[in-house]
């Protein structure tokens, strides 16, 4: 490993006479090319198709060339390899699976068969963002694996947004990998998560982020409110893994609302407050809804940061419902409970944010904080010690009340690996590093210390 080159280090005064530092200016025009380039029509397609397969359930036959989860998988493998070619073979494409079985809702052996799409960076190819959505569907019976599922909303939609972010950003460039993930097993218990999540930690992934997209398509809420602006973003606080240590060095110093998780939700909160039109970001601190899961949780077990997105307002009478009419009420997951115009905004969301964080280099590690009873506040920071460090220009420092939800201060220190923060006092504000590339896009915030590190268990510290 190369060492770390010695930088110096800058001193920040609130009231400077000399000039502040000049961030890079963001390449706003690749992202407004990403967003415009995204089709409400090719998803509306994807849909149509994915729902013509009749059932997706995991149990499903697999032989058919029409119906089933097998029929299903090989389209979507056929897909990827067909926005491959039109790349020059720009994408990995391959299936990634394992047998379960003596499980309550798998209790025969059966093969969770995951398709794995992945787009190669340029600099640091071992860094990796993943978009993933499920294959997988059922209705009112967990284990019926043989009536029509049609899975339209749940989660066509979302494995339609993967195929249409990878046929997008395909044509473009980036620094670190881009994955798009197929996963299977979802309502069964997240198996395929499980299995994509292992092997990504047995293969030593430094994985900056997941967004699992679990319905992204459905506008009109079981409660009567019909709204295309808003979508939600769930993302959990503390890791799952968290050692005793280091439980209570973040009683003491913080970290509770800025892991990984979080300040990766904040990062798709900012990409749509300043790229996409009309959309409202909820983020909401719980990893997921109540009581309930989706397939960012295995890679959240396991320490990676990860996020669910998805629309706000669910129809309960459209999930996990046998094709029914009672009562005047039509239940049932079916394709005309789809908005494709709103699915197509949630795909550029992700499109732009997985753009973002591949442009940007990798966030800032070995994040520390000091200036306990002192009127300033210095953060120190290092670069991970990988190859692909080519495209950083330098470092941003972010700063905000407790209370803030989201980053409110921030300035530029330039390529540096230290700065004071003149006057900042360390008891009433929350802090964090990014880094930012040479064509201005930012990686992550980064919390100082273990509850906010992105590569708590990787080999790249310098």
């Amino acid at each position: 490993m190369a060492r770390l080159a010695v930088i110096p280090t800058i001193i920040l005064a609130l009231a400077s006479s000399s000039p502040a530092l000049s961030q890079p200016d963001t390449d706003a025009a690749l992202l407004e090319q990403i967003r415009q380039d995204v089709s409400a029509d090719r998803i509306e397609k994807d849909i149509r198709t994915l729902v013509g397969f009749g059932t997706r359930h995991t149990l499903s036959e697999t032989d058919s060339e029409t119906r089933g989860i097998g029929a299903a998988r090989r389209w979507v493998y056929e897909e990827f390899n067909r926005i491959s070619a039109a790349c020059g073979g720009c994408l990995e494409v391959s299936y990634q699976s394992d047998f379960i079985e003596g499980e309550k809702r798998i209790p025969n052996r059966t093969e969770v068969v995951n398709v794995i799409a992945i787009q190669r960076g340029t600099m640091d190819p071992s860094r990796y963002v993943i978009m993933s959505g499920d294959i997988d569907s059922r209705v009112s019976d967990v284990m019926d694996y043989t009536s029509d599922a049609p899975g339209a909303n749940d989660n066509a939609s979302g494995l339609a947004g993967v195929l249409e972010a990878a046929r997008v950003l395909s044509k473009h460039k980036f620094a670190g990998s881009i994955v798009y993930a197929g996963l299977s097993g979802e309502e069964q218990g997240l198996f395929g998560g499980k299995i994509m999540a292992a092997q990504a930690k047995e293969d030593g992934w430094r994985i900056t982020g997941v967004l699992n997209n679990d319905m992204i398509g459905n506008i009109e809420g079981i409660n009567g409110v019909i709204n295309n602006t808003t979508a939600r973003v769930f993302m959990e606080g503390t890791r799952m893994n968290e050692t005793p240590e280091e439980a209570r060095a973040r009683r003491f110093y913080g970290g509770e609302v800025d892991s990984p998780s979080r300040n990766l939700g904040r990062y798709v909160h900012r990409i749509a407050e300043e790229h996409i039109p009309n959309l409202d970001v909820m983020m909401v601190y719980r990893l997921d809804r109540f009581g309930r899961g989706g397939h960012h949780r295995p890679f959240n077990d396991l320490g990676y940061p990860g996020v669910r997105i998805m629309e706000t307002n669910e129809n309960y009478n459209r999930q996990h419902q046998d094709l029914r009419t009672e009562n005047g009420i039509r239940y049932g997951d079916v394709i005309e409970g789809v908005n494709f115009n709103y699915a197509a905004k949630l795909t550029g969301l992700n499109a732009l944010t997985m753009a973002a964080l591949s442009r940007a280099p990798a966030p800032p590690m070995n994040v520390s904080i000091e200036g306990a009873v002192s009127p300033d506040t210095t953060l120190k920071w290092a670069m991970p010690n990988v190859q692909g460090t080519g495209n950083l220009a330098g470092y941003k420092v972010y700063w905000r009340l407790t209370s803030e939800p989201t980053w409110t201060n921030s300035r530029y220190v330039g390529n540096v690996n230290e700065a004071t923060l003149e006057n900042i006092v360390i008891d009433n504000y929350l802090f964090g590093v990014a880094a930012v590339s040479k064509d201005g896009f930012e990686s992550p915030v980064v919390f100082p210390g273990p509850a906010g590190d992105f590569y708590p268990f990787h080999p790249t510290k310098p």
